[in-house]
């Protein structure tokens, strides 16, 4: 008797499950534990002694660059970053160990997150080889001991279908409401300026952004900016003030990778180690921020 493999290499994404989107007690309870996935502390001034602003910037645009280049589930990029800002909030790291650290929070996200996730031994591969599978395995029981193996943490992501069932949004717009929403996650996950920001006030800032970017108020202005916001603050619970701020620092980000963008061009091809980004701007593109029409 023969068997046959029929299994597809498209990966098969589960349905929106409606019992957890219109139940209120499920965004309350991400509201509820979200700041414990959150850093300690602003981690350049008390922690790290040897990494810079710039570093973290770098690292997280290399991670982006990974996980697109393997198609990771959207998911993998926001909570690599987030693994790798708690580590550095509790572990003084030497900055020739920071790609390291990056290519091991790839590969424990991606196992949460990825049906296909990518090898120890292809991440070696994007890091030019500076690091071994070895090395990567043993750092990620050191990674998985210092955060304490509490890895399910609440990402931007967690609140995007929850924010935008409660929003009038045209049905015919929503997918692209989704798109641009979720490339400004990625791009604020690039930014250590909003490390410390709470995943429900990046996901409500970035899904303002992309609302007004889109123009959306001219068909209802309940989406007006103003409008929009205090709708939003009382969705999840965000002082009005707090959440036009962090959507205002949100656009001034974007309007600094679109420039930085320009400059360099269409080219975001992945380059392993760090010598060849050190000839670029300290901050990095997220790909698709370029497909963003504002």
């Amino acid at each position: 008797m023969e068997l046959y493999c029929l299994e597809s290499d498209t990966a098969v994404k589960a349905q929106p499950d409606p019992n957890i989107l219109y139940d209120d007690r499920v965004l309350q309870s991400l509201l509820t534990i979200e700041d414990s996935f959150l850093p300690q502390c602003s981690y350049f001034q008390r922690v790290q002694k040897d990494i810079q602003p710039y570093m973290r910037r770098m690292v997280a645009g290399w991670m982006h660059e990974v996980c697109e280049e393997e198609n990771t589930n959207q998911d993998v990029f926001p909570l690599a970053i987030n693994y790798l800002d708690r580590f550095l909030a509790v572990m003084p790291t030497r900055k020739n160990y920071l790609q390291l650290l990056g290519a091991v929070c790839i590969f424990l996200a991606a196992k949460l997150k990825d049906c296909r996730p990518p090898s120890a031994e292809k991440l070696c591969v994007y890091t030019d080889n500076s690091i071994t599978p070895r090395e990567l395995l043993e750092w990620e029981l050191v990674v998985l001991g210092k955060l304490k193996w509490n890895m399910a943490s609440v990402i931007p992501n967690d609140f995007i279908e929850h924010i935008m069932r409660r929003l009038p949004l045209p049905k015919d717009k929503q997918a692209m409401v989704c798109k641009h929403t979720l490339t400004f996650i990625a791009l604020c996950a690039t930014d250590d300026r909003l490390a410390m920001n709470p995943p429900s006030m990046i996901a409500t800032g970035s899904m303002a952004a992309a609302i007004c970017g889109l123009q959306l108020d001219h068909s209802d202005q309940r989406l007006s900016r103003d409008n929009l916001t205090d709708l939003l603050a009382k969705i999840t619970n965000t002082e009005v003030d707090c959440l036009r701020a962090c959507q205002e620092q949100i656009e001034r980000v974007l309007a600094s990778s679109l420039q930085q963008g320009q400059q360099y061009g269409p080219d975001s091809a992945v380059r392993g180690g760090s010598k060849s980004r050190e000839q670029q701007d300290q901050s990095s593109t997220p790909t698709d921020v370029r497909d963003v029409n504002l």
